[in-house]
């Protein structure tokens, strides 16, 4: 333990984080993978933002928004991977309270802001779909700037009270945290003193941020649907053209957050490896598959891609 039994109202100075129990020979070779996947993630996301940044033709709402989803990717990975691969190749499961609280903040803020990004492409193809005249005036590029401002706003606003909330907090039992980098819900279940200020804040943030987004996601995508059914076939396959790769990085982002909320509200601690594995997909997962989702499935970015790497692509290509 890191502190004296004893004294009831310790505080920490360091926490250890865990690699895969149970695992602990293998890990050192899945590490490889793992960091395969986040190079693919950061240079995948890296890619979108060149194209999106030098190609005149896609400064618009939705490619401006896909650039800061892509941004915000890469900082999420950021954030927790250097350190899980140092647990994985050198032991290095340590990690001080301050950087603990730093990396939690980072998480949590970054993923509010990602939710809000999200957001705000589904509004774009709202308006883009239902109100194609008012698409160009309602989003300018001026808007769409404020908007991703507010992102970054609301995201470190939502997050601000958590090193407060944190800090309150005595720890004297257990340091051992059951993940491979810091989230909020498992450091509070190591503190041995009331935490129900810090469950009810992490609802709050919940039902406000991933709560609200998703149902106002959902809604935009129900009034999409009542518009695309009165179109004609080729307008429906059109408009539901643009509208898959946002749907995919939706499902990529919120499936992951909502199972590992559900796991850690409702599972026991320790129980087995499927909290860690969740934990670690829902921080690797979304910022690897969406480059691939957006380069697969949108034209546009598919032809500067295939044009990047100079490979030819025949002008009837869907």
């Amino acid at each position: 333990t890191m502190v004296d039994p004893k004294n009831n109202e310790s505080s920490a100075t360091y926490f250890i984080l865990i690699g895969l129990p149970g695992l602990e020979e293998a890990q050192f070779w899945l590490a490889f993978p793992l960091c395969s996947l986040y190079l693919i993630a950061v240079l995948g996301n890296l890619t979108i933002i060149y194209i999106v940044r030098t190609e005149h033709s896609l400064h618009e709402p939705m490619y401006i928004f896909l650039c800061m989803l892509s941004g915000l990717d890469i900082l999420i990975s950021t954030s927790s991977m250097p350190k899980m691969m140092a647990i994985f190749w050198f032991n290095s499961t340590i990690i001080q309270f301050d950087a603990c609280l730093l990396q939690m903040f980072a998480i949590h803020s970054l993923s509010g802001m990602e939710s809000t990004v999200l957001l705000a492409m589904a509004f774009d193809r709202y308006v883009a779909i239902c109100h194609p005249l008012r698409h160009a005036t309602v989003l300018t590029l001026p808007r769409v700037t404020k908007i991703g401002m507010a992102a970054v706003v609301r995201g470190t606003a939502l997050m601000a009270p958590l090193p407060i909330f944190i800090k309150r907090l005595p720890f004297c039992h257990s340091n051992i945290l059951s993940h491979s980098y810091c989230l909020h819900q498992d450091v509070m279940k190591l503190a041995c003193a009331d935490i129900r200020v810090n469950i009810i804040y992490g609802l709050i943030v919940i039902i406000s941020a991933i709560g609200l987004d998703s149902l106002l996601i959902s809604l935009s995508y129900l009034l999409i649907l009542k518009t695309v059914l009165g179109l004609t076939r080729e307008a429906q396959a059109k408009a539901f053209g643009t509208c898959v790769s946002h749907v995919c990085a939706v499902f990529i982002f919120y499936v992951p957050f909502i199972g590992l909320s559900m796991v850690h509200r409702f599972g026991k601690r320790h129980d087995s490896l499927l909290p860690i594995i969740m934990a670690n997909i829902y921080l690797l997962v979304p910022p690897v598959l969406n480059p691939i989702v957006y380069g697969v499935k949108t034209k546009e970015i598919r032809q500067r891609i295939l044009c990047l790497f100079h490979v030819t692509t025949p002008t009837s290509d869907p």
